[in-house]
């Protein structure tokens, strides 16, 4: 039986893996090896920071929506106690959108929170 080299595959696969590493620096994106051992690493990161992205969002929000609590006269906890108590159901993703682009209605909601606590 006749061997078969395969090239076309391998070329194909090859190229493939060094379009995917396009932009790396170094060797990184010129040598097969290299390539394909940085983009095994840089799918694991890009999986990790999926996840990662997340915490770091909520992260922001709470941030967001402390500073606005503290201008109203409230803490983030007590802001979060008082609207749970007064029954508003809000998320933190849209209670930080509130507090960054509409003053008027997050002091609105402060003053449910406070009346809530009281």
């Amino acid at each position: 039986m006749p061997r078969v080299k395969g090239g076309t595959v391998t070329r194909a696969r090859r190229k493939k893996v060094l379009k995917l590493a396009k932009g790396y620096r170094g060797s990184k994106h010129v040598q097969f090896k290299a390539a394909s051992t940085q983009l095994f690493v840089s799918y694991k990161y890009a999986f990790r920071d999926r996840k990662k992205r997340k915490s770091e969002f909520r992260r922001l929000w709470i941030a967001r929506i402390n500073a606005a609590a503290r201008q109203n006269g409230l803490s983030y906890s007590k802001m979060m106690h008082g609207l749970k108590l007064a029954g508003v159901d809000m998320n933190r993703k849209m209670l930080a959108d509130i507090a960054y682009n509409d003053e008027k209605t997050f002091a609105a909601l402060a003053e449910t929170a406070k009346k809530a606590l009281a």
